[in-house]
């Protein structure tokens, strides 16, 4: 079992913001995001941007596609992407849309979702997986459990490659030891600590710790 993956989310209102929040720590994370509100605010410029900076990093796209898949793929490619992320409502054809227009699709989850349409992404090629909590749902009082520990393992015996993502801090990720989780994503825990590079380095510390190298 290898080391998961560190993402930093950037799911900033400003390139500028961004690009100041990820220069403290992308030489620490393993995989930068530009975040679905980032996305939205200033476009495919939010990519090509860090791209540029980091040529040799995995760049996400978080833009939780809905429809369109094959055009949204294509643009974000054409940006510099290297994966971006379909909403697990989207059609099992706009997901396939999607993946033949950019490296790899990773399929978000939110609100009801069965291991049947689980299996249909992967029938469908598709073998990333984002378990979410959603900002809104933890803001409501929801944490992390047993029931949600679950729904991981059991995306990773069915063979995704799943990424955990949603209020994380590095106290919680002791709760995934042992499991093959494939990437945890932050975001404010690191971008709005008060030394980001120092919160990336816990995150990674913990996840050595927890993994081994």
């Amino acid at each position: 079992m290898t080391k998961p993956n560190l993402q930093v989310a950037l799911d900033n209102n400003t390139l500028e913001s961004a690009l100041a929040d990820v220069k403290a720590v992308g030489d620490i994370v393993d995989i930068v995001e530009a975040g679905t509100i980032l996305i939205l605010q200033e476009g495919t410029k939010a990519v090509s941007s860090l791209r540029a900076l980091y040529p040799e990093k995995t760049i996400i796209a978080d833009t939780k596609c809905a429809d369109a898949g094959g055009t949204v793929a294509k643009n974000m490619a054409d940006a510099g992407a290297d994966w971006m992320t379909c909403i697990c409502a989207a059609t099992i054809p706009t997901m396939k849309a999607a993946n033949e227009k950019i490296d790899e699709i990773q399929v978000e989850l939110y609100g009801n979702w069965t291991k049947e349409d689980a299996q249909g992404w992967l029938d469908a090629g598709i073998t990333q997986a984002i378990y979410h909590q959603s900002r809104d749902a933890l803001l409501s009082g929801v944490s992390w459990g047993e029931k949600d520990l679950n729904k991981v393992k059991m995306l990773v015996d069915m063979g995704f490659r799943v990424s955990v993502t949603g209020g994380l801090s590095v106290d919680k990720l002791a709760l995934f030891e042992g499991v093959n989780v494939y990437t945890f994503i932050a975001g404010r825990a690191i971008t709005q600590a008060d030394d980001p590079a120092k919160a990336a380095q816990a995150f990674q510390d913990e996840l050595h710790r927890l993994w081994g190298e």
